[in-house]
């Protein structure tokens, strides 16, 4: 599980999640429905990125 450890990163990954870019903002998606979760203009932490 991943954990904020309070320094701007997280300890781990965040399981079950992914992200993409679609123009400037970037998107998170739960990878057991495909449903998108939010968008953010900057990365979401500790998640990994879709090719």
């Amino acid at each position: 599980m991943a954990k904020n450890t309070g320094h701007n990163h997280r300890a781990g990954a965040v399981k079950a999640r992914s992200e993409f870019k679609s123009g400037k903002t970037w998107f998170k998606r739960n990878t057991t429905t495909g449903q998108i979760m939010n968008g953010s203009p900057t990365q979401h932490k500790g998640v990994r990125n879709e090719k």
